[in-house]
Formats: C-alpha cells, structure tokens, sequence
C-alpha cells in the first residue's frame, strides 16, 4: 500500500492521529526533504526509515519505491508540508503507483491554499488555484491576464522575494479590487492582510516580506 499522508504546513500539531498511526506503521517513509521530515519523526518519537525522493532524483528513485511495493512492503508519501502530489514530486510516484495497480489511499489533512481561501472570506463556492506564477515578469504579467479573466476567486503561491513585483502587477492589471494575503499560515507569525493591492505594497514596502505566501483575489 502507498499511504499519501498530509503533514503539518507549520504548527506540529496539525498533524492527525491516523497519520501519525499510519508513520508508525509503515516499513518506510518517502520524503521530499529527509531533514525536514526528520524534525516531525522526532517530535512524535516515530523511529522508521526514511528515504528522500524529490524533484531530481523522483525518475530513479520511483523506479525503486515501486519495486518494495511489488515486494509487499507499506510506504508512506510525505512532501515538506501539506498534502503530497500538489506541486510537488509525489505527484509522479502517485501516477506510477495507479499504473502499476497499486493500492493507494489518502491521508487527509492540511492545504495551504484552502487555509488562505477559508481564511480570506472570500467566495469558495467556485475557486481556480493556479499553483505558482512564472518567476520572469512578463510571463508572469500574462498569467496575471488569463487569470484576470476567470469569473472567480483565484488563490496562488508566492515567495518573498517577488510578492512586492507581484503585487504591483496586481495593481496594474486587478485595480482597486481587494487583494488578500496569508503569510506563515498556522505558524508563530501567521498574519493576513486585506485590501486594494496599493494598501498591501505599502503595508510590505515598510515590513520586510518574510515567509511563505498565499495569495487570493
């Protein structure tokens, strides 16, 4: 079985009791970053094995993965944060394992873009989440534009270092419409701002963008 198992996208705490049971349980656990999977094991005392799969090595190592569930063996799917298979490697593993006819299940628990969208109060009826933008400015000025044009609430990703370029894009192609961000969601300095993106750039003009962002429009 290849247990896709959503982990903490900041508070340890988030993480639910059939996960844990599930990390517990399993003969190995696949992780994007072992490191970064290691400071969970830890907290909760999970003493399995561990192996790292992400973007540059997810070729060869799915190769492998899927050969120990051919063998029978139980494997856990974890990504840095969130839930496994949204922009991330695991995405490949999931399809190969569907291929192969392997069991599979899901291990519900946190999204960061749906925390941000419950959190902004804006219309979740109807949502297009569009991953990341493309990081040259033109490329990302047209994604800007296709966006522009859908008749709903849209929620992407953002880095620190290009959320104030975003945000003056915003401005030029969104206007006065309000624009919310969610920053460090469910972490120490969790903090959500709201307003015309104008009001946003200024507020992170004279506070120094830190963190991992969401934005929705």
């Amino acid at each position: 079985m290849l247990y896709i198992v959503a982990t903490p996208i900041g508070n340890l705490k988030d993480i639910t009791l059939r996960a844990l049971e599930v990390l517990k349980s399993v003969d190995l656990i696949a992780c994007e970053d072992t490191r970064h999977t290691k400071i969970l094991l830890v907290h909760y005392d999970i003493q399995k094995p561990t192996t790292s799969f992400y973007q540059h090595n997810r070729f060869v190592k799915a190769d492998h993965l899927m050969k120990l569930l051919q063998e029978g063996k139980n494997i856990a799917l974890v990504c840095d944060a969130g839930t496994p298979g949204i922009l991330d490697p695991g995405y490949n593993l999931i399809n190969l394992a569907i291929k192969n006819n392997i069991e599979l299940t899901v291990i519900p628990g946190p999204a960061a873009f749906i925390n941000a969208l419950v959190l902004s109060g804006k219309p979740a009826h109807e949502f297009f989440f569009a991953g990341f933008l493309p990081n040259k400015a033109g490329a990302r000025r047209n994604r800007l534009k296709g966006l522009l044009k859908l008749n709903c609430t849209v929620i992407f990703y953002e880095s620190c270092h290009r959320i104030l370029a975003t945000l003056e894009d915003i401005q030029q192609l969104f206007g006065a419409q309000e624009v919310v961000i969610v920053r460090e969601l469910t972490k120490k300095f969790e903090e959500v701002k709201r307003g015309p993106a104008t009001e946003v750039i200024s507020y992170f003009q004279q506070q120094k963008p830190r963190g991992e962002f969401v934005v929705v429009i």
